[in-house]
């Protein structure tokens, strides 16, 4: 069992918040905060780190994880970018908008069987922070075991992971809030309407989404 390292995420200084970029691009786990609810990650290409998040959630294999990226140029590493990819970009990113993409040459490992990437660009501003000092995405799950709720605050979320990350990140009661969802490997496919309407994307991308 890890011995978990918890800071608050406001109070970490510039040196140690390298170190955690270091240590999740090598395969450490962490919980940490986003802007919609607490996240489990760590570095996207660390497949045994990988395994260990799906062990800790006890999420099933055939549910994939997402990728947060700091920019879109971090996306462009391991995805391709329709042109409706985008102009939704250019609008939503940073923010709530999760778009699943066809993977690139390098990407190609990380779909992990999966047909895409579901990848999204977070405007939380610690977690902007850290993603711009990482090489690499980070593979992300929401913190709290498969099938059970949401965890948005920091006693119930130190009880659950305390002794099985390496870092937990706290950062007050977060308010839970979904991100929307499109699959752009084909048609555009609306796969979960969460913080960004149906209407705004149909209207940026120009026409209408085939939905789930």
């Amino acid at each position: 069992m890890p011995q978990t390292r918890i800071f608050k995420a406001a109070d970490l200084t510039s040196t140690q918040m390298a170190q955690l970029a270091r240590h999740l691009e090598a395969g450490a786990t962490a919980v940490l905060p986003t802007d919609t609810v607490y996240g489990l990650g760590t570095g996207a290409y660390c497949e045994e780190a990988i395994r260990t998040i799906y062990r800790i959630k006890n999420r099933p294999s055939a549910v994939p994880l997402q990728l947060l990226a700091g920019n879109v140029e971090q996306v462009r590493q391991a995805a391709c970018l329709p042109d409706e990819a985008e102009e939704l970009a250019a609008r939503f990113w940073p923010g709530g908008l999760t778009m699943v993409l066809p993977p690139n040459e390098k990407g190609q490992v990380l779909t992990r069987g999966f047909a895409g990437l579901g990848f999204r660009v977070p405007a939380n501003a610690f977690l902007q922070q850290l993603l711009g000092q990482l090489s690499v995405p980070l593979a992300c799950t929401s913190a709290n075991r498969h099938g059970q709720p949401v965890i948005t605050e920091e006693k119930i979320l130190l009880e659950t992971f305390d002794g099985q990350v390496d870092y937990i990140l706290l950062a007050g009661t977060l308010c839970p809030v979904a991100s929307s969802v499109v699959d752009l490997t084909a048609q555009p496919l609306l796969l979960r309407e969460g913080t960004i309407s149906r209407s705004e994307i149909e209207q940026t991308i120009g026409r209408p989404l085939r939905f789930k």
